[in-house]
């Protein structure tokens, strides 16, 4: 059994998630790589301070973030104050999904989305929590992992027009793991293929994401010195990499 999947049985055995989607809500991706991170439970969930670190040991602490930054906000810059803190952040590379009908509890064939995760999803949350990343106790290690979602039918609202609301994620193993320890390894993110300047729609389609994500991925390498604002081409800033060492 490897790393991976000795943490998805310690999580399954301390959560028994068999049966229960619907119920967890996120809990599962986060234990399994809570797990994967520490396999002891003596460095969990220990206090310091009004907060709790999700993993602690030898004085520096590991926060899993599965959802917005938002929320970890508050509690990073107050462990970051006398800490080493790396937040980790799962990335589904690879998605699978179920739909639950919720009114005859009938579930769909397993489909695959055409959708496949990249670390530029993860930058519209490094955005909230733009006014630490300079700080030199903050490390970040994505996960980017094979997932099944599980989905079910609600009622149509404005918020959410699809009636289809996520319940669980279940991740079935990693495909890859990217850490940023600093301005250098930012750097590594740009990739090599762009002209010596270059706009953010050139940045797009580097990426192979939209230009708004392109657009917000920019101000955060720009923020930590990995590119530099060169100018103006028409109604676009024009950029250029900052030599990699």
């Amino acid at each position: 059994m490897n790393r991976f999947e000795n943490a998805l049985a310690l999580a399954k055995s301390n959560m028994a998630f068999e049966g229960s989607i619907g119920t967890l809500s996120e809990k599962t991706l986060h234990s399994v790589l809570k797990y994967y991170l520490e396999p002891c439970d003596d460095f969990h969930e220990v206090s310091i301070g009004k907060y709790v670190a999700d993993i602690m040991r030898d004085g520096c602490i590991t926060e899993i973030q599965t959802r917005s930054f938002d929320r970890l906000r508050a509690k990073l810059t107050e462990f970051l104050k006398n800490y080493s803190v790396t937040v980790v952040f799962p990335i589904a590379k690879t998605k699978w999904y179920y739909i639950t009908d919720s009114d005859t509890g009938e579930l769909s064939p397993k489909k695959k989305s055409p959708r496949h995760g990249n670390i530029y999803d993860a930058f519209k949350e490094l955005y909230k929590i733009k006014m630490l990343l300079e700080s030199d106790n903050l490390y970040f290690h994505f996960v980017l992992l094979d997932i099944t979602e599980y989905r079910r039918t609600v009622k149509k609202s404005y918020r959410n027009r699809k009636g289809i609301e996520l319940v669980e994620r279940i991740p079935n193993f990693i495909e890859e793991e990217i850490y940023i320890d600093g301005k250098e390894d930012f750097k590594k993110l740009v990739p090599n293929n762009l002209p010596v300047k270059f706009t953010s729609k050139d940045f797009a389609k580097a990426i192979k994401r939209p230009r708004y994500v392109a657009q917000t991925v920019l101000n955060i390498l720009e923020h930590v010195g990995a590119v530099a604002r060169v100018g103006k081409e028409s109604k676009s800033y024009l950029y250029e990499t900052i030599d990699k060492e």
